[in-house]
């Protein structure tokens, strides 16, 4: 069950990231970001002592999260 609320978590977070990052990338690609996103955030604000707590708490760190793979994903993309 953990798996899927996760799965859901990173969804969400990935949507947000998208709309506030205005990504011109689609509904799925910024899910899958979310979903690697949430573990970046995890990781990234756990560094500076900062984690959500709750469904909401989650979200925002995950969404956090996702901004930061967004940004380096199209920052790798341009590149090329």
């Amino acid at each position: 069950m953990g798996l899927i609320i996760s799965l859901i978590i990173g969804g969400i977070a990935g949507w947000i990231a998208g709309k506030i990052m205005n990504n011109e990338g689609g509904v799925v690609r910024n899910v899958i970001l979310g979903i690697i996103g949430g573990i970046v955030g995890n990781a990234v604000l756990g560094l500076i002592g900062i984690s959500g707590s709750g469904f909401i708490g989650n979200i925002v760190v995950s969404a956090i999260g996702s901004c930061i793979v967004i940004w380096l994903v199209n920052a790798i993309v341009k590149k090329r």
